[in-house]
């Protein structure tokens, strides 16, 4: 790291700062905070989007799964048109119809309050353990290498961005969290972008690291949903877009960027400019991966048996190595770009769940409205800091869980997904929903997730791969929480028939 590298980190950190401090005036009130007024741009609310979901995970995995594994994991951008039919036409306009602040309150008018807060506790649970993921990632395999340091300085790492991030999201609130969402996803670009040019010019042009044949470590296609396969495209399509229909339809991160639109069109428009810049991220970082590999093939001695292995670090290691001097700095700071995105969205929709859900009291808004709202916004900053410091220590004691960086995403980011929009479908498209069968759903499409991404730390084969996590665990939420339900009412009109029974004469 030369000394231009760092003033180029020192100054990205210190407009983050700035943004937050400029928009710190305009947070009169809590709604202010969460939402923005509900008058922010489509197109800044759509790279937030992008950005709140490409996490230095991302940015960081899908070179490593690339360089490790082959294109096959990348194929999941075919999913991005059937993802905006879905949520565009199918979810979005049954959540616009509806004056919420947080995603959970739509679950308390269909299936009573206990059910929002568990709704929200999965949630706040979900993005807790996501928070802590991308810490750790920033830290122990960004950092620490790049840095040259010794690994005990990660925890150091892990509190200073999680300062940071709450510096400019305690001030600024949600506008801040969008502006600095917007930024960081053009940098995100650009730094995809620097690499490949750098690479491309150290090798003489595109021809130089691009493949002529097939690396014998990379996996052979497979393009149907051959469970004995690690990936194949079409469990891969599946999954993505539930993936991105389970996020959008039940996650306040993106429920919170949908109810800062005007309206359904635009709410549509901000999902199709995330979509748009999420699959243009994921085939740049897709060719940084092909174009890493083949530098390091074409200008040292790679030995493919550690290939898969160290997927993950060949990218911090080439910029480390090999990045002229202020452009390491560059990337660098897309790669904290992609954290800090994250990590703001991530505190700010926690906040808007545990004070909404948990918090609030609607007698005091109805009382005294404008001393609730006071006391509201004081609150939510304090508990900005309070998700800030729990990301932290839970970050630094990540390490205990096994894998690599997309192994990481399965096995904990995306672990409560599917069983979190299970109640949301219930909600929404199922009439006869009722609390015990939304109980139900939620129990066994956890246990389903725990058992399919766990079993295999325990010595337990079941027969397939990480990836079905999500369509199994969704389906069997789906289908156990539809009888449950339909089991309890005809319980409660057992129990209706008999009262009625004792009132006659």
């Amino acid at each position: 790291m030369s000394p231009l590298d760092w003033i180029v980190i020192f100054v990205y950190a210190a407009i983050m700062l700035i943004v937050g401090w400029y928009h710190a005036r305009g947070n009169q009130t809590a709604d202010d905070f969460l939402l923005g007024g509900r008058s922010i741009p489509v197109l800044a609310l759509g790279l937030s989007l992008f950005a709140t979901l490409c996490s230095t995970l991302t940015y960081l995995a899908t070179p490593g799964e690339m360089i490790a594994h082959g294109p096959m994991m990348i194929t999941q951008v075919a999913a991005h048109p059937i993802v905006f039919v879905i949520v565009g036409f199918g979810l979005i306009p049954l959540i616009m119809r509806q004056p919420v602040t947080s995603a959970y309150e739509l679950l308390e008018k269909r299936l009573g309050r206990g059910i929002r807060k568990a709704g929200a506790s999965v949630f706040l649970l979900l993005r807790i353990g996501w928070m802590a993921t991308i810490l750790y990632a920033t830290s122990f395999v960004v950092l620490v290498p790049l840095l040259g340091v010794d690994p005990s300085w990660a925890p150091v790492f892990c509190v200073v961005i999680g300062i940071l991030t709450a510096i400019y999201s305690s001030t600024g609130g949600f506008r801040a969290v969008v502006t600095t969402d917007a930024i960081q996803a053009l940098t995100m670009v650009v730094g995809a972008i620097v690499t490949l040019a750098v690479i491309s010019y150290r090798l003489g042009g595109v021809g130089g690291w691009w493949p002529t044949s097939w690396p014998a470590h990379w996996q052979t296609p497979s393009w149907g949903f051959d469970p004995s396969v690690r990936v194949s495209f079409g469990m891969l399509l599946l999954s993505t877009t539930l993936w991105y229909v389970c996020t959008n339809g039940s996650d306040q991160m993106s429920i919170q960027r949908f109810l800062s639109t005007r309206d359904a069109k635009a709410a549509r428009r901000t999902l199709l400019v995330a979509q748009l810049t999420d699959a243009t991220m994921a085939i740049l970082l897709a060719l940084t991966g092909v174009a890493i590999l083949g530098f390091y093939q074409a200008t040292t001695s790679v030995d493919p048996s550690s290939i898969q292995q160290q997927g993950d670090k060949f990218f911090p290691k080439f910029i480390m190595n090999e990045m002229p001097s202020g452009l390491a700095g560059l990337v660098i700071a897309a790669i904290l770009a992609a954290a800090l995105s994250s990590l703001s969205s991530g505190l700010n929709s926690c906040c808007a769940v545990l004070e909404r859900d948990f918090l609030a009291d609607p007698a005091d808004a109805r009382l005294a409205p404008e001393l609730a709202a006071h006391q509201s916004l004081r609150r939510l900053k304090r508990l900005t800091w309070l998700f800030a410091a729990c990301a932290v220590v839970l970050g630094i004691m990540n390490t205990l869980i096994t894998g690599n960086l997309l192994e990481r995403c399965f096995k904990l980011v995306n672990l409560l997904t599917a069983p979190l929009f299970v109640l949301f479908f219930l909600a929404l498209f199922i009439p006869w929903a009722n609390a015990l069968g939304a109980w139900l759903g939620l129990i066994s499409s956890i246990a389903t997730a725990v058992t399919i991404a766990y079993a295999p730390d325990f010595g337990i084969d079941l027969g397939i791969s990480f990836v079905w996590m999500m369509p199994c665990s969704l389906l069997v939420g789906i289908i156990v929480g539809v009888l449950g339900s339909a089991a309890g009412a005809n319980i409660t009109q057992q129990n209706s028939a008999r009262e009625l029974g004792k009132e006659l004469p």
